[in-house]
């Protein structure tokens, strides 16, 4: 009998025992090429000696320096090369655990701010409905997935929600996508000022959604109304990038290919490629200012901020993104995997929509495609694709409530940057297979 406490109880899981490039095996031997890399985790795939070396090397000389009495060479040397790549006035690096941790450091440093810069009355968040930020109280209020927060509704923090810029729902057939863009970010006017500007603190947003609403870009324009927004209001703009950042949409920052910079953005997920966790909040001098030049003291923390050897596998995962070529052939890889999605899917009878970047790739799935009508909650068809796959020997990440918590069904795509043309083929076959025995 196991004393594990898993995330589902009555499920019997396999056994990992190792991982080899994009596949991951059991203890029967049985490979699974992992088509998710976890939940976006395993950028580089598994076995990537040059990450492992860097742990052990850096085990060898520190494992532990509490984060209140020293701080670390890795913590310092990664830091400057995250800086170095972040857009705009980025200038300050956080290092945390993972996502949960990043994103809820994001919104007490939002609020902090703001009391240091003699503003207490700018209490209020805006987030959107269908984000999710994490599974901590703070990260979860932010978060808009209404079957994520049910349970825990009572003990959540008051965040405002506002409408998803989520093109396949609800762009009208007389929009373009840029005017259907602008009139998605008008939504966060029009709440600031609901709610009275002076009370608003941030706006948090994914890039790019990830597990939630599979793989869900913003429109063109979007993110620099949204940027224009809360500049005009001294709203902070908070972007989370947890699972669509460190180069899994085509750039190392999401927020790139946008044009936008943000005044905090979160990391984790790929930051360490699964060989460590580590997460980051990066912010802008302004903010970091507030706080030094104010109490001196961010009064938030963890014990486990800036691990050496986390701190040191992040540089290394960093490194081989850059150093080798990875975020050209996420783009490259990307579009090949887009032309064999759009190829065996695009006129699928209940395939309603492809999307996403990069290697972060989205299908919606609905019962009739003529009317977007999703599947019945009670067909369970997300779980039953995720078992059907797993039993081909594919990891993907189908979820159900895209639409609105409940309705709706997903599959979301994060395989390895290093996958190869036939490994995309691979995972291709496998997913119609998947779909076709469930559907």
């Amino acid at each position: 009998m196991s004393h594990i406490f898993p995330r589902h109880c009555r499920s019997a899981l396999p056994t990992a025992v190792g991982g080899e490039g994009c596949y991951l095996i059991d203890e029967t031997g049985k490979r699974y090429l992992d088509g998710s890399g976890g939940a976006a985790v395993s950028c580089l795939g598994h076995g990537d000696s040059a990450v492992v070396e860097a742990i052990k090397t850096q085990l060898d000389r520190l494992a532990f320096a509490h984060t209140g009495f020293f701080t670390s060479e890795p913590a310092e040397k990664l830091a400057d090369l995250l800086i170095r790549q972040a857009p705009g006035g980025l200038d300050r690096v956080y290092l945390v655990s993972g996502g949960s941790e990043a994103t809820e450091a994001a919104i007490k440093l939002a609020r902090q701010y703001w009391v240091e810069r003699n503003e207490p009355q700018r209490t209020r968040l805006i987030a959107r409905r269908q984000s999710y930020h994490g599974n901590t109280i703070g990260a979860l209020s932010a978060g808009g997935n209404a079957w994520r927060r049910q349970q825990f509704g009572p003990l959540l923090i008051e965040v405002s929600h506002i409408d998803p810029c989520y093109a396949y729902r609800l762009k009208r057939d007389d929009e373009s996508l840029e005017e259907y863009g602008q009139r998605a970010a008008q939504a966060l006017e029009n709440e600031i000022l609901r709610l009275g500007p002076e009370t608003v603190m941030a706006f948090m947003a994914e890039t790019v959604v990830g597990a939630t609403a599979g793989a869900l870009a913003p429109a063109p324009g979007y993110l620099k109304r949204i940027r224009e927004i809360c500049d005009t209001y001294g709203v902070l703009l908070i972007l989370d990038e947890v699972m669509c950042g460190m180069g899994r949409t085509g750039n190392l920052f999401a927020c790139d290919e946008d044009g936008v910079a943000p005044d905090v953005v979160c990391i984790a997920k790929g930051l360490g490629a699964g060989y460590q966790p580590i997460g980051a909040m990066l912010c802008t001098a302004d903010i970091y200012d507030a706080i030094a030049d104010g109490s001196g003291f961010f009064q938030h923390g963890h014990t486990y901020l800036g691990h050496p050897a986390a701190a040191a596998a992040g540089h290394a995962v960093v490194s081989a993104i850059l150093d080798r070529g990875l975020i050209r052939r996420v783009r490259e890889q990307g579009e090949k995997l887009a032309e064999r999605l759009e190829a065996r899917f695009g006129q699928h009878a209940h395939v309603g929509d492809i999307r996403g970047r990069g290697l972060f790739r989205g299908i919606e799935l609905v019962e009739d495609r003529e009317t977007k009508t999703p599947f019945d909650p009670s067909r369970g068809v997300a779980s039953k694709i995720k078992s059907a796959a797993f039993a081909e020997g594919l990891i993907c990440y189908p979820m159900p409530g895209t639409i609105d918590g409940r309705n709706g069904d997903h599959i979301l795509l994060a395989p390895p940057f290093i996958i190869e043309d036939d490994q995309l083929d691979e995972l291709t076959e496998k997913l119609d297979r998947a779909i076709s025995a469930v559907i």
